[in-house]
């Protein structure tokens, strides 16, 4: 097993007024040529927006990007005519394809928006931009590593990837059993302290783990994190 361990407090980060934002992989005016991405994860974005702020209309292409929010209300719209409000619970999904132009913003005149944006490349280039937004609560298991999002579930994702959530009590231990071939995963913890493989990680450190099949994990606090197990080619 190999692991590239990536510390909370060595993330970019850039407050920007109306956003603070820490960035794990390059982005906009951090960069840092060992943190390109990692396999087809290029972006985790660890999103806290004002009321009543966002992202005005911009586009993308060729990009899988997938907003998970955690705190607050987030507003989508897009150039599909798309138009929603989504919570913590609910994801959104969107293949830009071969074009798509969106806005992001905090729908709530009073709490933050707190929220991860994570940007894969695509399998398959030039595809028909789509979008959605789906309802996970159901998927999410106490005490387990819940998938909540691959090529074959309902919010598909035009990759060789698998996002799962773990929500785990103190002293919980699991074992992770990667899903693809030729993958590796990127555990990121939201909260919490989590222990793999004899490494320690807290709120917002991330590790990249590869030549793996299977990897065990133990909560030293109650944690919450996800893993993205992404192709590394």
């Amino acid at each position: 097993m190999k692991k590239i361990i990536d510390r909370a407090e060595t993330r970019g980060h850039f407050n920007h007024g109306w956003l603070d934002t820490n960035h794990t992989f390059s982005f906009a005016n951090y960069y840092n040529p060992q943190r390109m991405h990692f396999g087809v994860l290029r972006v985790l974005n660890d999103d806290t927006i004002i009321p009543l702020e966002g992202f005005d209309i911009h586009p993308h292409h060729d990009m899988e990007i997938i907003s998970i929010p955690l705190k607050g209300k987030m507003r989508h719209g897009d150039s599909l005519n798309n138009s929603d409000v989504i919570t913590r619970g609910q994801i959104q999904v969107m293949s830009a394809g071969t074009g798509i132009q969106h806005i992001e913003y905090n729908d709530s005149d009073s709490e933050d928006l707190s929220f991860l944006q994570i940007w894969i490349f695509p399998k398959t280039k030039g595809t028909k931009p789509r979008y959605n937004n789906y309802d996970i609560t159901n998927l999410l298991k106490k005490n387990d590593i819940s998938l909540f999002l691959s090529p074959k579930s309902e919010a598909n994702i035009n990759q060789d990837a698998w996002l799962s959530w773990a929500n785990l009590d103190k002293g919980s231990a699991k074992t992770y059993n990667l899903y693809g071939q030729n993958t590796g995963v990127y555990v990121f913890v939201l909260n919490g302290e989590l222990e793999i493989e004899d490494l320690k990680l807290t709120t917002r450190d991330g590790v990249g783990i590869t030549e793996a099949s299977s990897f065990e994990i133990k909560a030293l606090e109650n944690t919450e994190a996800i893993f993205f197990e992404v192709a590394m080619n």
